[in-house]
């Protein structure tokens, strides 16, 4: 190990240190610790606190944090029977969006009918998609995937209440399948 390294090593296990030392003086501190979810809160609450601890091994200086709209795992859930879409991205023929649902599900005889095609990965939780045409109820949970083909009837049945469910979705018109999308 470089020497410098070893500074840094070595500094690193002192912040830590000092913090887990907070934690048994400074009141509220250790609850506020457990609340974290993961390693960037973590970072940043304790840059709140006076302590850095986010460096790594061959990091100089402090690694800037991404902003935790950039964590889509992390986002805040709707309220309770409600589902709220986020567009991540877009180009001409196609756009990607982040669906949020807690607890939701289409209304009672609604039927989702889209020009568009849309595939759904799930990244959290759970659903249960009823399909037409023909008639197929879909059981998803994380990492499952799904086509819809355009004007395919679709409808959601249920979603994960608290933690929620999280999807990924990628629309695109029958010009450009997505393999040939243009990104720009």
């Amino acid at each position: 190990m470089a020497e410098q390294d070893l500074y840094r090593f070595l500094d690193k296990v002192q912040q830590l240190q000092k913090m887990i030392q907070s934690l048994e003086t400074v009141p509220g501190r250790r609850e506020l610790l457990a609340a974290c979810g993961d390693h960037n809160q973590v970072v940043k609450l304790a840059r709140s606190w006076g302590f850095e601890i986010g460096r790594r091994w061959g990091e100089l200086e402090p690694v800037e944090q991404l902003s935790s709209d950039a964590n889509l795992l992390t986002r805040p859930l709707p309220p309770q029977g409600q589902e709220q879409q986020h567009l991540l991205h877009a180009g001409s023929n196609w756009r990607l969006e982040l669906i949020l649902s807690c607890a939701a599900s289409s209304p009672e005889g609604f039927w989702y009918d889209q020009a568009d095609h849309e595939w759904i990965v799930l990244m959290k939780g759970s659903a249960r998609m009823q399909l037409k045409d023909p008639d197929v109820c879909v059981d998803l949970s994380v990492g499952d995937q799904l086509h819809l083909a355009p004007h395919r009837l679709h409808r959601v049945e249920r979603t994960d209440p608290h933690p929620g469910t999280i999807w990924l979705a990628l629309f695109w018109n029958e010009q450009k399948g997505p393999d040939q999308l243009s990104l720009s």
